[in-house]
């Protein structure tokens, strides 16, 4: 289950359609929504962000040219945002789409990359969750 806060109001959403500019590729993406979801025992909170250059024709960026900028944005927007409202949580998922996608939505013609992160010594640890 997914819940989705607001930023006034936590227990709403935490955040919408902000932009995310400085990035190791060079993509200007957008911040689409984060969402606090428990898998299990675990506490996850969900970066989703809008990435309309990602994709799989040719001209489009593949996840390689993308992956730098999984752990800068869990470093630069998840953490700060994290210590913003007061949030805890176990799993950190950054998700990039091409197209906005609800939560759990499938759409054969869109694109999702989606990597998790640990947070350890203050920092964004790269975890092998699968």
């Amino acid at each position: 289950m997914s819940v989705a806060v607001m930023l006034s109001d936590v227990g709403g959403v935490v955040h919408q359609n902000a932009s995310v500019q400085d990035v190791p590729s060079g993509q200007v993406i957008d911040l689409f929504e984060v969402l606090i979801d428990q898998v299990g025992e675990e506490a996850w909170l969900r970066f989703r962000f809008l990435a309309p250059g990602i994709g799989r024709n040719e001209f489009d960026l593949s996840f390689a040219q993308v992956e730098g900028d999984f752990e800068h944005l869990c470093n630069t927007v998840a953490l700060p945002y994290m210590q913003q409202f007061a949030l805890d949580t176990d799993v950190i998922s950054i998700a990039m789409m091409n197209r906005p996608l609800e939560f759990g939505e499938s759409d054969a013609q869109a694109t999702q990359y989606v990597e998790a992160f640990r947070v350890v010594d203050g920092a964004c640890a790269w975890k092998d969750l699968w």
